[in-house]
């Protein structure tokens, strides 16, 4: 079984995280998966396979004479997107793709080259992509299919490595993969997420995340007898969100420019909320853009009371450069290995988002995110170039090399 049979088995079990559950994992499908890459692991001869909490941990312990070179771990996510339907995908493979659309059949959608016009590069590749009635899961799948084929091929061809120290987590699309993730027993000196887009692309910098609930207390009474008397809580939501910059939302914004991000809105005259998240790459606008959120709300309730507006924010994630930065060389190893893999040209760019490497890398495990050869995440154009998954694996197996490993990483500690 090759690594497009190991990802068609993954994306056909269902597991959308649901951000609205106390659990962990917050769906009980995730643990189908769960329960799936534990057999899987222990029937490809992986050591130390246990399940806690969702989270799937395994080992591959050095060959002889490599027991106390680098340890290197790898990390990918089980759930996936609640936005938008999770369940039933039923992918479809298109051999030797000839460049022009896709029709997606089971839904009679179109995955338009002109539209998405990165896809015209995969001429003549194999594609997986959905059937157009649901997302495909590549976010994050893909990247399990990846490590698990590396780990096969690396075990049966006795190449020489270090420990190799494997993890896979629930809930990551809803922020809560790395909560409760064993940073202490992992076993690994630094690691990657393979968690991200082009095969050609690797990732290091993150937002610094905050998500803030709006409360807008107003007060209701028959409309017939409202002059003077009513403030009607919707309107002074609207009121609230019009006093932020209208162009810095998502849909205006690219790269390194951070946004607000009215998720939810829900309520009735008498009281409403709203559910922000608020990015930023920069850590002091990050800061300015909470404090705007307040500053906000006391002109809010300068014109209609106190307590009028109330604001809750809570930080979700912050930057891992902050802390990366400072250690480039295991990011010099990820380009090497890349380039080791057939990339020429490994590119590099912000994320306009967040990986479970973000969390791990403030919980003292270094994890920037390698590619995971999906794109279009989370809807029903979503689609994977097989030949990429199989770039990825090249590169999961150049990066336990120990050559490579220890005249990068050596290097450094020398």
């Amino acid at each position: 079984m090759g690594v497009l049979e190991k990802f068609i088995d993954l994306v056909k079990i269902d597991s959308p995280s649901d951000p609205a559950s106390p659990t962990c994992p917050s769906t009980a499908m995730q643990l189908d998966v769960a329960n799936h890459l534990e057999r899987v692991m222990k029937e490809m001869g992986i050591s130390n396979v246990r399940q806690q909490d969702g989270y799937v941990y395994g080992e591959i312990p050095a060959t002889p004479g490599y027991e106390d070179k680098t340890s290197v771990g790898f990390i990918a996510h089980m759930d996936t997107a609640p936005e938008f339907n999770g369940i039933g995908v039923k992918p479809q493979v298109i051999e030797n793709y000839d460049g022009g659309d896709v029709l997606l059949k089971g839904s009679g959608h179109i995955l338009s080259a002109v539209e998405y016009p990165v896809l015209r590069s995969f001429k003549g590749h194999t594609l997986v992509t959905t059937d157009g009635t649901t997302l495909l899961g590549a976010d994050d799948k893909a990247g399990i299919a990846i490590i698990l084929q590396a780990v096969e091929e690396l075990l049966a061809e006795k190449a020489p490595h270090g420990k190799i120290c494997l993890g896979f987590t629930p809930d990551e699309e809803i922020g809560m993969g790395a909560s409760f993730f064993d940073v202490s027993g992992f076993g690994a000196d630094f690691a990657y997420t393979l968690d991200g887009g082009d095969i050609t692309d690797y990732e290091y910098e993150t937002f610094n995340a905050a998500k803030t609930v709006v409360t807008i207390n107003g007060f209701s009474i028959h409309p017939g007898t409202s002059k003077d008397k009513m403030r009607n809580a919707l309107l002074i939501a609207m009121e609230y969100n019009a006093l932020l910059p209208a162009l810095e939302t998502p849909a205006h914004t690219e790269g390194y420019e951070g946004f607000f991000h009215l998720q939810e809105m829900h309520g009735k005259a008498e009281k409403a909320t709203m559910e922000y998240i608020v990015r930023d790459h920069d850590m002091k606008r990050f800061q300015e853009r909470k404090a705007m959120m307040d500053k906000a709300a006391e002109q809010i309730n300068r014109r209609w009371g106190d307590g009028t507006a109330v604001v809750d924010t809570h930080d979700q994630y912050y930057n891992m450069y902050e802390v990366l930065k400072d250690h480039m060389e295991i990011l010099e190893l990820a380009e090497s290995a890349m380039k080791a893999a057939g990339i020429e040209h490994p590119t590099h760019s912000p994320i306009r988002g967040g990986t479970d490497g973000s969390v791990l890398t403030y919980k003292g495990l270094l994890c920037p995110n390698l590619p995971s050869a999906g794109h279009n995440a989370h809807g029903r154009y979503e689609y994977a170039p097989v030949e990429s998954l199989k770039t990825g694996v090249k590169t999961v197996k150049a990066l336990v090399s120990p050559e490579l490993v220890e005249t990068i990483i050596g290097k450094k500690e020398g």
